[in-house]
């Protein structure tokens, strides 16, 4: 099978249909061998009851459906698993993604040797305020992090080699930062193509405040865990080590000063609890000793972590 074609969706009845059908165009016109899968992440309309009709007409669609609202990095990952194809695209079902532009993207990985096309909306025909300042900002400072090049991190067209879904385990929402999480599994070769962006036809974007707050945080989840993500002991160890010793060089510092004063000086001293700098040096002591367990047990979770399944499949034609 040539192509996987992975469609994560929430209450886009609407949708489906027109982009079933020009998907599969571009199917024919071309001549690929494919799977079109749908999973649909917990929608409360009609979105399950449309795959159904599609998988009846169009032996090549496949379907997933979720308990719940899961989110989208869920549903690509149980899309991954499924996927049989040897070159995995990935776009969004409420027809923005131009399933025109899969040919070339399929091309820049089966002959031109990308292990990763990332899609870049050139032109949006998104609110500036809501989407496409914010996304300015989140694409440079994921530039910034990851080293990687890409103008746009959270385009959902993306097309990858099958080895590259495999390696890679999309979980929270993680789903706007697999070129990264590729790069880290050593995949390097990672390419960009403009595509081509449509205006929203049907339904309403699912993009919010909290999903530009949430890209930040995970942005920040995913350099530390890039960085330190197999060794958690090199930063919790080091930082508590340096507190520590800080600590018990101040409280060392304190106590020769009371000696002085009393065997050399011949004066009286103050107890060494009356010096607030005590009390600074014991907690940092404290914190020192936490931050280094908290490393020793990284190190344990890491050697006998075990990886869980965090969506549940209701359906699945």
């Amino acid at each position: 099978m040539q192509l996987s074609i992975v469609i994560p969706l929430l209450n886009e009845e609407g949708s489906l249909r027109e982009l079933h059908q020009w998907i599969v165009t571009v199917m024919e016109q071309n001549n690929y061998s494919y799977e079109l899968i749908f999973i649909d992440d917990g929608s409360t309309d009609n979105s399950w009851k449309v795959i159904n009709t599609l998988q009846l007409e169009n032996p090549h669609v496949k379907g997933i459906k979720f308990l719940k609202n899961f989110g989208k990095s869920q549903g690509l990952n149980a899309g991954f698993k499924k996927a049989q194809g040897d070159v995995i695209v990935t776009m969004d079902a409420d027809l923005q993604d131009s399933p025109e532009e899969i040919p070339d993207m399929y091309k820049m990985i089966s002959e031109d040797g990308y292990d990763l096309v990332s899609g870049w909306k050139k032109k949006r025909y998104d609110s500036k305020i809501r989407k496409n300042i914010p996304s300015k900002l989140f694409n440079w400072a994921a530039r910034k992090t990851s080293g990687i090049e890409l103008n746009d991190f959270n385009c959902g067209l993306k097309a990858y080699k099958n080895q590259v879904i495999k390696s890679v385990d999309v979980t929270g929402e993680m789903h706007r930062y697999i070129p990264i999480l590729a790069k880290n599994v050593g995949f390097k070769n990672i390419g960009e193509k403009a595509v081509q962006h449509q205006a929203r036809k049907y339904g309403e974007t699912k993009f919010g405040i909290d999903r530009f707050t949430n890209g930040f945080l995970d942005l920040i989840t995913l350099w530390f865990l890039s960085k330190f993500g197999k060794r958690p002991m090199h930063f919790f160890g080091l930082m508590g080590t340096f507190m520590f010793v800080f600590g018990f060089f101040v409280t060392a510092y304190i106590g020769i000063n009371k000696l002085i004063t009393v065997f050399y000086h011949h004066q009286k001293a103050s107890l060494i609890t009356d010096n607030p700098l005590f009390y600074i040096a014991l907690i940092t002591m404290i914190l020192g000793t936490q931050l280094f367990i908290a490393g020793f047990i990284g190190e344990m979770i890491l050697k006998n972590r075990k990886t869980n399944n965090l969506y549940y499949i209701e359906k699945e034609i």
